[in-house]
């Protein structure tokens, strides 16, 4: 993969239910496929100069790319308010001098196809659905759940489908999000037991 954008770019800013983090939109696509891609530390960002870059104000505790948006997680130690504009700015400027955004996603992260209707075809953090059950939770998550994730800054992918336990990954602002437990109870656990009566339960892996 290597994605860069060569376009007068115009990025805003959007908070999320996780007050640490703030969602940077761009009016492009910045990770293609339906892609995402997480950094938790300078060491990590090897496929994305972009990433590298935002390591280097030292308030930046973690960085999510995904579509059209990078999520920026930020240290207690500053404010929003003092800090948003300077990283729109630097995110805006970046992106406009065609510089590239991410050459090679991380080794946890796999591009996810959002055309499941039609294709039949969603690949999951390690490999393809192996029965019917997971191939229905996977696609009430790309067609339900996912959209909302990302709205809020984070992504969410599935892990794994054992004895009715569901196990998924929440990435972005979903990471160490106050709401996230409640989230995931309420919300993504609920629908999918509505709708699969196979699931018992939904928990989060730790990324």
């Amino acid at each position: 993969m290597d994605t860069a954008v060569k376009k007068n770019v115009v990025i805003y800013a959007e908070s999320t239910p996780n007050p640490a983090s703030m969602k940077f939109v761009a009016n492009c696509l910045l990770v293609e496929n339906g892609a995402t891609a997480q950094y938790l530390s300078k060491a990590e960002t090897k496929g994305s100069q972009l990433a590298a870059k935002l390591f280097e104000f030292p308030f930046v505790k973690a960085v999510f790319l995904a579509g059209n948006f990078v999520t920026v997680t930020k240290s207690d130690a500053v404010l929003w308010e003092d800090i948003t504009l300077e990283l729109r700015d630097f995110i805006r400027v970046y992106i406009n001098e065609g510089k590239p955004i991410v050459t090679e996603l991380p080794k946890t992260e796999m591009p996810v196809d959002n055309t499941f209707a039609a294709k039949k075809e969603v690949f999951t953090e390690h490999r393809a659905p192996s029965s019917e059950i997971e191939a229905k939770i996977i696609e009430v998550l790309e067609q339900y759940i996912r959209p909302a994730v990302e709205s809020d800054g984070g992504s969410i992918t599935f892990k794994s489908f054992d004895y009715g336990l569901v196990t998924v990954q929440m990435r972005g602002a979903c990471s160490g999000c106050p709401s996230s437990a409640i989230t995931l109870k309420a919300g993504i656990e609920g629908l999918l037991k509505r709708m699969i009566p196979e699931v018992i339960e939904v928990i989060a892996e730790a990324v």
